[in-house]
């Protein structure tokens, strides 16, 4: 989803996103998992399928945009307006408290314009005009204007709240690089090649499942057409028990 916001609008939302998160804790913890997804994404499926396993934004909601898979890869197929993010979503049931990991893939230069990002998802779920749940984004960049957002997308396209942002080249991923979310109980944390980078909580949604997603902006042009630049070449999922 589109990430142009006046500094005006940040001030208020890091005032409210409370205390200023530590990044130097420690790597995601072991948790004891009991319901587990794996792939690198073998099959050519344009929507993602997996044999009937994954749920998509176009294909299952309608007003957002399918995820595809081909050559160990998966790339989202945002073409037209903002907040229609590519996005595909495990079947459930999963447990509350869920785990996501992703690896990401670059293939070519990107244009910090297109708003390239490679998303987790956590407790979402996708029907006919809704898509739910809570994103947690990074912007695929070396540069300073690099960033993470966790989001809550509360359902209808463009109906979303932010609970935590960071920017900075530290956000940003590039190639090889893993990302992994975690949601156990109310709070929704980031992590970096194991290294926790950002943290929000937030008590809308108990229920859902992982997923992946991808935004590109449109409507700058030699952005369209950039989709298959970047992605995830391996992903995981497990819903985890708190100990």
């Amino acid at each position: 989803m589109k990430r142009l916001i006046h500094l005006s609008v940040w001030l208020v939302l890091a005032c409210s996103a409370g205390e200023r998160v530590d990044n130097s804790g420690p790597a995601p913890p072991s948790i004891p998992q009991s319901h587990a997804y794996t792939t690198d994404f073998p099959n050519t499926e344009n929507p993602v399928s997996d044999g009937g396993r994954w749920l998509n934004g176009g294909s299952n909601g309608g007003d957002w945009t399918d995820v595809s898979s081909s050559a160990r890869r998966a790339i989202g197929h945002q073409v037209e307006a903002s907040y229609t993010d590519a996005t595909a979503i495990l079947k459930g049931p999963w447990g509350s408290d869920q785990r996501a990991a992703a690896t990401v893939f670059t293939t070519a230069a990107l244009d910090g314009d297109c708003y390239s990002e490679v998303e987790l998802r956590l407790r979402s779920s996708i029907s006919l005009h809704s898509n739910r749940g809570y994103e947690v984004s990074f912007k695929v960049s070396e540069a300073e204007t690099a960033y993470l957002i966790i989001v809550r997308w509360n359902g209808r396209l463009g109906d979303f709240t932010y609970l935590f942002r960071g920017d900075g080249k530290a956000y940003g991923v590039k190639n090889g690089d893993a990302i992994e979310a975690t949601v156990v109980g109310t709070a929704i944390t980031a992590y970096k090649n194991g290294v926790k980078v950002g943290q929000a909580t937030d008590n809308v949604f108990a229920d859902g499942s992982p997923g992946i997603g991808f935004n590109l902006e449109n409507a700058k042009p030699g952005c369209r057409g950039t989709n298959d630049r970047y992605g995830f070449s391996s992903f995981s999922a497990a819903d985890v028990i708190s100990p």
